[in-house]
């Protein structure tokens, strides 16, 4: 089934009570699904990265007129970096008023101002969050450091030397995440995104950082309790059940070790269901976005089984049950933003190339949500005699998925890469389909 039937086969029923304008609806003649007229086009805008970039309203209907002009449709909006702060007026988390040494105090709301401008100029707006980072430990800064409400919140480290540590205190993690285990962390998280949702007029919602740090974590009281609940026995031997160290710092599996990896991929999936079931019940057009490396076969440290939990791809590898076959997301999801960051773009044997993860996102889906693809500006080149250049790049993801996102939005302005992305998107769309 393709990933168009299943989406729109979620919409025949109202679609057969009444044709409203723009729904896609099945075909009485042929029995296939129409094409939307226009695929989506996103723009992701980082909130650190263009903290001073979009300081000011002037600035920021500047880049979203570019956005527009080539030929983007939806852009990102970035609200709540890893630091944990927010880019809007929160009665939940402070706002975010610095980066580095900057200091912007607004008197008016950015992501209120970003949406208004952009729904001006017939731009979608889709604002992501980082779910569980609350902190960044490489700066020691963050809400984490400042407030004492999440002490014992964040995520507890199984280290290679033996120890377990709080990740506030690593400086070589990007985030200090809440231990997304705990109930009080999953509260806190989806009631930042019920307020997101709930006060302002946005068209999508993304999730990013909506996992586990890595593999060290998480090894609280809390999260043993849950995995000994999970399992219906005692761990005994806590963590070497689980996995032991040896001695390069490489993981050895105990006898847990499966078990514990489809217990975490079951945490993050039942959340994201949650979050489903919460933010439609808000506003139900809502398309909800998740953002993961095409890499799933390596992500299985983060509990990102992004995939169908009919898709048995998890089998193929060594920590594949039929547990961590069923916590496959890809369902609770509007659209999946498979992050095809490499640096060859055609290719369908190559494994290492933008159109193979592609390919292997579609057929992995199976049809339970839109594909769209992704790809990080800076790994393609302005060269037109390279067959991996942006330019095609841009098309590969238009010709292979449901649509475009381009990350980030500093990287296409420090290599001014505006022509060759519209280039892109204007090739794809004249092309005789």
């Amino acid at each position: 089934m393709s990933t168009k039937i299943r989406h729109y086969s979620r919409l025949f029923a109202a679609a057969m009570l009444s044709a409203v304008a723009g729904l896609s609806i099945f075909s009485a003649c042929t029995g296939k699904v129409a094409e939307p007229t226009e695929k989506p086009k996103y723009l992701w805008m980082c909130g650190d990265a263009n903290f001073d970039r979009f300081a000011t309203k002037d600035s920021i209907t500047y880049y979203l007129e570019k956005a527009k002009e080539t030929g983007f449709n939806n852009v990102v909006v970035d609200v709540k970096p890893v630091d944990g702060k927010v880019l809007y007026k929160s009665k939940i988390v402070p706002e975010q008023t610095c980066a580095d040494t900057l200091v912007v105090e607004r008197d008016w709301d950015f992501l209120e101002y970003a949406v208004s401008e952009a729904h001006r100029l017939g731009l979608k707006v889709t604002a992501t969050a980082c779910i569980f980072p609350i902190g960044s430990p490489m700066e020691n800064k963050g809400l984490c450091y400042e407030d004492s409400t999440f002490d014992g919140r964040t995520c507890i480290e199984y280290r290679p030397d033996g120890t377990l540590g709080d990740i506030r205190d690593n400086p070589s993690k990007v985030g200090a995440f809440l231990n997304p285990v705990r109930q009080d962390s999953r509260d806190y998280a989806l009631s930042v995104l019920k307020e997101i949702v709930g006060n302002y007029d946005i068209d999508g919602l993304a999730l990013d950082y909506c996992r586990f740090p890595d593999m060290e974590s998480d090894f609280s009281d809390v999260s043993r309790e849950a995995f000994e609940s999970y399992l219906g026995k005692k761990v005994e031997n806590w963590p070497a059940d689980i996995f032991t160290y040896d001695k390069d710092g490489e993981r050895v599996p105990g006898q847990y070790y499966k078990e514990w990896l489809a217990f975490r991929a079951n945490v993050i999936a039942d959340f994201i269901h949650t979050v489903s079931d919460t933010v439609k019940a808000i506003k139900p057009d809502l398309e909800l976005n998740y953002w993961a490396g095409s890499w799933i076969h390596a992500i299985e440290k983060n509990g990102q089984n992004w995939s169908s939990p009919r898709s048995e791809w998890c089998k193929k590898y060594p920590y594949g049950t039929d547990e961590y076959q069923k916590a496959g997301f890809a369902p609770y999801l509007d659209n999946f933003i498979v992050g095809a960051y490499l640096e060859r773009v055609y290719g369908a044997d190559d494994n290492e190339s933008v159109e193979y993860a592609l390919n292997r996102a579609d057929s992995i889906i199976m049809g339970d949500c839109h594909v769209i693809g992704s790809i990080q500006s800076l790994n393609h080149s302005a060269d037109a005699a390279d067959p991996h250049n942006l330019v095609n790049a841009v098309k590969c993801c238009l010709e292979n998925s449901e649509g475009l996102m381009i990350f980030d939005i500093v990287h296409i302005i420090n290599r001014n890469q505006w022509d060759q992305i519209k280039q892109g998107i204007d090739e794809y769309q004249s092309a005789d389909r």
